[in-house]
């Protein structure tokens, strides 16, 4: 007989998981934003790929379900962290120089 459960465990890994990402994230200088962001990026498009595995590879209807439901919202997450990668590097871009009133 086990002691503590799989299920207690994994529960609370993920509690911790995420508390140390809540303040990782919210502790981070706007500097390091960007690089993280495209950090993120990357893992998150290996976490597609281990969706797709566990969509593909699984036997049952829920496991194919939850594994096509990863996989989206894995997309999701990519594409969106994409845009805000890109409008953040649009912040740090020069703006042309505004013409004077006589120039053309």
């Amino acid at each position: 007989m086990e002691i503590v459960s799989h299920t207690v465990t994994n529960l609370i890994i993920f509690m911790l998981a995420i508390y140390v990402g809540y303040h990782v994230v919210w502790n981070v200088t706007p500097a390091l934003h960007t690089p993280l962001m495209a950090v993120t990026n990357a893992i998150s498009a290996i976490v597609i790929v281990g969706a797709m595995l566990a969509a593909a590879l699984t036997e049952t209807d829920l496991g194919k379900t939850m594994g096509v439901l990863a996989v989206a919202l894995c997309a999701v997450n990519v594409f969106g962290g994409f845009l805000v990668t890109r409008r953040m590097l649009e912040m740090f871009k020069k703006k042309p120089a505004k013409k004077a009133a006589g120039e053309k």
